[in-house]
């Protein structure tokens, strides 16, 4: 059967063993096709009960005498983080903050794990906040930063960072690479063990960001011996806007390290309440301050949801999804002046495909206006489209191509004259 047919998403639909798993989200409207998971995901069912329950039982009921137990749930809810997604064992995953203020912790700790060494590297299609982060370590401290131009197709394929690629930059002086798993843009995999592997050999640490990755391929942090990262919760992971972040610290380094926040939750024997400052042993000592509890409940919900649908089957998903997209646009869209910035290798990429087009912007805002689908863009030419495997059908993926192929080759998305949207 051709996947131009729309019989080929219903049959993968009808062998779908996560399709089950659609009916613990909130879908208000079936008509809409929803391709954008890899930027906020939906809200789960158990969610709302979760807070329903939080607000009532716990801070209702306990007031303040709940610390005793809310206390210890940025850890617990990193164990489940971990064990459900990144293949890491108890005690490195911490679930708080931001991802922006996680990295700069992480930077930070790194930096000073390493001192005398004064260049750090990073590429250019990196998340901004990183890069900026990064600009401003060096402004501060005086380093050398490295941003390698994985912008340029004569360098990178798809943005991507390999081994052979970083080895031109490293020497003894590198303090820390940092890289995403999956880059934001164009939803490339990097290979992060060869990468870990190879910053290693030189002495230096490796962050990685996971932001685009987590909740959406299978991660095996401890296997592939990563010494740090970070990421969110609110993509793939479904917990919601502005939900925290999570930080990863391997049992190796975790004494090894100080971060550059030293917040009370940090502190050895905290309600002591002491002068000076003395990091805690293990995990702990990377914490800064009191968690949102609210929050953290979102998290446990949400992979919770993914630790009982199970991350391989959930990279399966993605792989044929993905896969399924990349054909459509062979059959429907690469004739009309789309360019495919994304791996056709399932194992080089992630849950989502990068479209290329000088009108992506218009393009963009005209299927939300005119198609009922919601992608996103992102500068400065592209349209990215997501399958999230727990809440995306396939026949809605498939739809969703359809219509973008009728609105540019009708060339509606030219009645859009404004796209000053804040928000794209």
């Amino acid at each position: 059967m051709a996947v131009t047919d729309r019989k080929y998403a219903l049959d993968l639909d009808s062998k779908d063993p996560l399709g089950k798993f659609r009916s613990e989200f909130v879908i208000e409207e079936n008509e809409i096709c929803y391709l954008d998971g890899n930027s906020l995901g939906r809200l789960p069912h158990k969610t709302i009960k979760a807070i329903n329950d939080y607000l009532l039982n716990d801070w209702g009921a306990k007031v303040v005498e709940g610390w005793s137990e809310w206390i210890e749930e940025p850890f617990t809810t990193g164990d489940l983080l971990g064990r459900a997604t990144l293949g890491a064992a108890s005690d490195q995953v911490l679930v708080t903050d931001t991802t922006s203020v996680n990295f700069y912790q992480l930077a930070g700790a790194a930096l000073a794990a390493r001192p005398g060494r004064k260049t750090i590297i990073i590429d250019a299609a990196n998340f901004p906040t990183d890069r900026y982060i990064l600009q401003g370590y060096a402004k501060q401290q005086g380093l050398n930063l490295i941003v390698i131009d994985n912008e340029d197709p004569e360098i990178s394929e798809h943005e991507r960072i390999t081994p052979e690629i970083l080895e031109k930059y490293m020497s003894e002086d590198v303090a820390f690479v940092s890289f995403e798993v999956i880059q934001y843009r164009a939803g490339a995999r990097n290979n992060i063990r060869a990468i870990t592997d190879l910053a290693r050999k030189y002495g230096a640490l490796t962050i990685w960001d996971c932001s685009h990755a987590i909740g959406a391929i299978d991660l095996q942090f401890d296997a592939d011996g990563i010494d740090l990262a970070v990421g969110c919760t609110y993509k793939f992971g479904s917990a919601g806007p502005g939900a925290p972040g999570w930080l990863y610290v391997s049992k190796r380094i975790q004494n090894e390290l100080q971060v550059p926040i030293q917040g009370w939750h940090a502190q050895e024997h905290q309600f002591e309440m002491g002068a000076n400052f003395k990091k805690a042993p293990g995990l702990a000592g990377f914490q800064i301050a009191t968690p949102s509890i609210i929050a953290l409940r979102s998290v446990q919900t949400s992979f919770g949801i993914i630790e009982e649908a199970g991350i391989k089957n959930i990279e399966a998903k993605c792989a044929t999804g993905t896969q399924m997209m990349i054909e459509l646009f062979d059959a429907w869209l690469a004739d009309l002046g789309f360019i495919l910035n994304t791996p056709r290798d399932a194992m080089l990429r992630g849950g989502h495909v990068s479209l290329v087009h000088p009108e992506a912007k218009r393009i963009a805002f005209a299927l939300r206006q005119f198609a009922n689908v919601i992608p996103d863009y992102r500068a400065p030419n592209s349209v990215r489209l997501a399958i999230s495997p727990l809440q995306n059908s396939y026949v809605e993926i498939w739809d969703g191509f359809q219509r973008l192929r009728d609105l540019v080759s009708t060339r509606q998305y030219e009645k859009i004259s404004n796209t000053d949207s804040k928000v794209t």
